[in-house]
């Protein structure tokens, strides 16, 4: 399916007609990137539910915001408060509020932080670890089983467009 045919599936019209912003569509462009906007949305909806579901799995009542916590801290190794709110673009308060609960299930760990006695290394705990390990097994191929069908050249094309797409950069 193509991305005008993926657009028109899901309400957006043709350039010149009006689509679901009320508007004119300027030409093939404006089109396109709507269309790109509205397969992004459904992929993020996607992200959102496996997130739902994995915090749910790690820790039955979870919400899927301590989960991405978690997971940062856990990707980074070790990393102060203040450097995983500026990660996360989020308030430090609400970081601070949410590392606490992930200590309370063990999940999480503080230790002194050498640079500055001031301050403390987040990291997740051994059990932590194994825990989170446990709930991505069942997922752990499902990208690989996605794009099974997929030739290589397909999948480092698209992975070369998000790089330019996140980075701000143009495509070669």
């Amino acid at each position: 399916m193509t991305a005008r045919e993926s657009a028109e599936s899901r309400g957006c019209t043709t350039p010149g007609t009006p689509g679901p912003w009320g508007s004119v569509f300027d030409d093939e462009r404006t089109a396109a990137v709507r269309a790109l906007e509205l397969e992004f949305g459904e992929l993020f909806t996607h992200v959102r539910r496996l997130f739902a579901e994995n915090a749910d799995r790690l820790s039955p009542g979870m919400l899927p915001g301590a989960y991405k916590v978690f997971t940062t801290i856990a990707r980074r190794g070790e990393i102060t408060l203040s450097a995983l709110a500026e990660t996360l673009h989020s308030d430090k308060g609400q970081i601070s509020r949410t590392v606490r609960e992930l200590e309370e299930l063990q999940l999480v760990q503080r230790t002194p932080d050498p640079a500055d006695g001031r301050s403390s290394l987040l990291s997740a705990t051994p059990d932590g670890i194994r825990r989170l390990d446990a709930v991505r097994a069942p997922r752990e191929n499902s990208l690989l089983t996605a794009l099974e069908s997929w030739h290589v050249d397909d999948i480092r094309e698209l992975t070369r467009l998000l790089h330019a797409l996140s980075s701000s950069e143009t495509p070669d």
